[in-house]
C-alpha cells in the first residue's frame, strides 16, 4: 500500500494565485493548506468508517406515510427500486404557518442536486403537514425535483424524538437500507444540541448545509446572529 506524502510536503508546493503576497501570508497559507489536506484525509476516513458500520436495527414498527400522490404507503415503499433511502424530516408541521427557514435553505440546496442524487439512492422529504401543503410550498420555491412525503400520525416523529413539549419540531437526517423485505437503519444524525461546543450552534460534521460551507470560506465566517430567511 502506497503511503500518502506528508501534508506539509504537499502543501509546500502550493502557490498563491496572485503576485504580491507577503511572506507572512504565504507561510500562513501553506500552514493552512497542510491542515486542509489533513482535514480531507480525516473526512475520507470518516466516510469509510461510516460505510463499514455493521447492520443496523431492523425497523419493526409499521410506520405509515402518504406519498406524492397521497397514497398510503409504508417505509419500504419509499425505496422505489433503490437499495438505500435518504430521508430528511423538515420542520413544517401543521402548527407552522410557514416552514423553518433553515430547513428551507437546506432543501433549496439539495434540490439543485436532487436529480443526480436520485440516480444512486431514493431521496424523500418527510413532513407532518399534509402532502398537498408541502407541495404547495415546493411549487412556490420552484422545487420540481424533491419528493415530499407526509408522516401519518406522530409515531415516526415521536419515536425519533423530534417533537418538543411545546409542539415545535426538530429536523432529522436519516439513512435507511433495504435488507430483503425488511428495512434497517444505516445511519442517523446524532449530534444533539447539548453536544455543541461552547459558542457554537449545533451542527453535524461535515456540515451538510452548503450555506455554511460557503460562508466558512469567507473572512466574516458564519457570524453569530445571522440566519437565513424565507424572504429578503
Amino acid at each position: 500500500m502506497v503511503q500518502p506524502k506528508p501534508a506539509t510536503q504537499l502543501a509546500a508546493t502550493g502557490k498563491t494565485p496572485f503576485p504580491g503576497a507577503s511572506a507572512a501570508y504565504d507561510d500562513a497559507r501553506r500552514a493552512l493548506l497542510a491542515e486542509e489536506i489533513e482535514f480531507r484525509r480525516h473526512m475520507t476516513r470518516l466516510t469509510e468508517q461510516r460505510r463499514a458500520l455493521p447492520p443496523g436495527p431492523v425497523i419493526t414498527k409499521d410506520y405509515r406515510f402518504k406519498d406524492e400522490q397521497a397514497f398510503d404507503v409504508g417505509l419500504l415503499d419509499l425505496f422505489g427500486d433503490k437499495q438505500t433511502l435518504v430521508t430528511y424530516f423538515w420542520m413544517y408541521g401543521p402548527q407552522r404557518e410557514r416552514p423553518c427557514p433553515m430547513c428551507t435553505n437546506w432543501l433549496g440546496a439539495v434540490h439543485g442536486n436532487a436529480a443526480d442524487i436520485k440516480q444512486r439512492v431514493a431521496l424523500k422529504i418527510l413532513g407532518r403537514s399534509p402532502v398537498e401543503r408541502q407541495y404547495a410550498f415546493a411549487w412556490e420555491r420552484g422545487w420540481s425535483e424533491l419528493n415530499f412525503i407526509q408522516t401519518v400520525g406522530d409515531d415516526y416523529a415521536n419515536d425519533l424524538g423530534l417533537l418538543n413539549a411545546d409542539g415545535s419540531e426538530n429536523p432529522a437526517l436519516v439513512v435507511y437500507q433495504r435488507d430483503g423485505d425488511q428495512v434497517r437503519l444505516f445511519w442517523a444524525s446524532q449530534m444533539t444540541q447539548d453536544m455543541a461546543d461552547p459558542g457554537q450552534d449545533p451542527r453535524d460534521a461535515p456540515d451538510v448545509a452548503s450555506l455554511w460551507s460557503i460562508l466558512d470560506l469567507t473572512p466574516e465566517g458564519r457570524g453569530t446572529d445571522w440566519y437565513p430567511k424565507l424572504q429578503y
